[in-house]
């Protein structure tokens, strides 16, 4: 699960651009919990989503031509201007370059070999978000990809991630870690569209899942608050409950109650 003790690689801050701040700010505020606070009127609107006061997400309001509303993964980059230079050379693209946040940071919005967009941030005065792992807390990512040979590829070249294959009943998960990291620092996977209609459905992208308390509650706090439900809360063994929401304005994201850890 991700934590706040940040290496090169591991997502480090994700934010979510929604046609409807306002509206976007009731929802997770009743589903987490969330207050939203403006970053002033230099950030163009831009704001962070605080649960008892860390932050825990960013957010803004967007237009349709900047894309449907989404959530936005970012990856930690030592270095923006060779993170992006390593993705054009695996054949992805840079479809923001790399930009200066004021002093909080550096960064850049790239695509893989598959098109999926992603972010990267190099720290400045921002190293990330304030809390993971926790309730109410970005805790786990997932690609849904069409070819995990090519993605694990990709991911390896531009940001180092090394991946690994855990056993489960059924088949086999493909597990994603920061270089050198090992197992224990495991953030997120990589999953087949073909063994995932829900996904399937979408296409290839990124999702995040937050921590909750109870997967269930929160399907049915989201579907009272607009949301709505692509997948039920689903008991997995040894992994926990999950459920796959989208929020009133179409953004997609997952929450789990993640299993006690094994002995």
């Amino acid at each position: 699960m991700l934590t706040t003790r940040f290496v090169n690689g591991a997502p480090n801050w994700i934010d979510v651009g929604t046609s409807d701040i306002e509206g976007a700010t009731s929802f997770y505020g009743g589903l987490f919990g969330w207050q939203f606070e403006s970053a002033g009127p230099e950030a163009g609107g831009y704001g962070f989503f605080q649960l008892d006061g860390r932050t825990v997400a960013g957010g803004m309001q967007t237009s349709a031509e900047q894309g449907p509303p989404s959530w936005n993964l970012y990856f930690q980059s030592p270095d923006a201007e060779a993170t992006a230079k390593a993705a054009e050379q695996a054949h992805g693209s840079v479809l923001l370059p790399p930009m200066d946040v004021m002093d909080r940071g550096r960064m850049a919005i790239l695509a893989d070999q598959a098109g999926v967009p992603f972010g990267i941030w190099q720290p400045g005065l921002t190293k990330g978000v304030d809390l993971a792992g926790d309730p109410g807390s970005l805790c786990w990512v997932e690609l849904y990809a069409r070819d995990i040979a090519a993605a694990a590829a990709f991911y390896h070249a531009t940001l180092g991630l090394e991946t690994s294959a855990v056993s489960f009943p059924g088949g086999t998960y493909t597990c994603v870690n920061p270089a050198g990291a090992g197992e224990d620092a495991m953030f997120g996977g990589f999953v087949d569209l073909a063994d995932d209609p829900v996904e399937a459905a979408v296409g290839a992208s990124w999702l995040p899942y937050f921590e909750v308390t109870d997967a269930a509650a929160a399907v049915d706090r989201a579907l009272a608050l607009g949301g709505s439900v692509r997948m039920p809360a689903t008991a997995i063994e040894g992994v926990g409950s999950i459920a796959k929401l989208a929020d009133p304005y179409g953004a997609r994201f997952a929450v789990i109650k993640s299993a006690p850890p094994q002995p």
